[in-house]
C-alpha cells in the first residue's frame, strides 16, 4: 500500500486550496519566501536558486510542477527545504508552498492507498490520501515527485 504501517509525523501545506503533506524526517525545515536567482533555460517550473548557508539550493514550484498556476508571493508564502534521496544520492531542494499549516500524526487508519486514476496518469509520487477531520490530505513520495532526470537538471542548473 503506501508504507505507512505506523504512526507517521507529516508537515502539511497548502498549494491552492489543496492540502498536501510530507514526511517530517524529510523537511530540513521552513523559510519565508525570499528573492530568487533565476536560472536561464531551466523547466518552468524551476523558479531559481537560493544560497543556503553557503549552498546552492534549487527552489522548485510545485504547482506548475502538478499542472496549477504559478505561486503568487504573499505573506504566507514560503520554501519549504526537503531533502530527496535518488540513485543513493541525497539532493536538497526547497519547494515553494502557498503556506504551512502544522505538523500532524496519522495513523496507518487515517491513510487510504493513492487513487488509481488508470495508466497513463502519473500517481506514483503519491503515498497515500490521509484523512483528518473532514478533508483529505495528499502525502506525497518525496523522492517520487521529480524523476532522476529532472533532479539532475535541477542539481545541474543550480552548480
Amino acid at each position: 500500500m503506501s508504507g505507512i504501517t505506523e504512526t507517521t509525523q507529516f508537515l502539511t501545506f497548502t498549494l491552492a486550496d489543496e492540502v498536501f503533506a510530507v514526511d517530517i524526517a524529510r523537511v530540513r525545515e521552513v523559510l519565508e519566501f525570499t528573492t530568487l536567482t533565476v536560472v536561464p533555460r531551466t523547466p518552468d517550473y524551476m523558479r531559481g536558486v537560493i544560497n543556503l548557508r553557503g549552498s546552492v539550493v534549487p527552489v522548485v514550484d510545485l504547482r506548475l510542477k502538478f499542472g496549477m498556476s504559478r505561486t503568487e508571493k504573499s505573506v504566507n508564502t514560503c520554501i519549504i527545504i526537503v531533502e530527496v534521496e535518488q540513485d543513493d544520492d541525497k539532493v536538497v531542494l526547497g519547494a515553494l508552498a502557498d503556506s504551512v499549516k502544522e505538523v500532524m500524526n496519522l495513523e496507518p487508519g487515517q491513510v487510504e492507498p493513492p487513487p488509481k486514476i488508470g495508466a497513463r496518469l502519473r500517481t506514483d509520487f503519491i503515498r497515500g490520501m490521509g484523512k483528518h477531520e473532514d478533508q483529505f490530505i495528499i502525502i506525497l513520495d518525496t523522492d517520487r515527485v521529480f524523476s532522476s532526470d529532472e533532479l539532475s537538471n535541477l542539481t545541474d542548473a543550480a552548480a
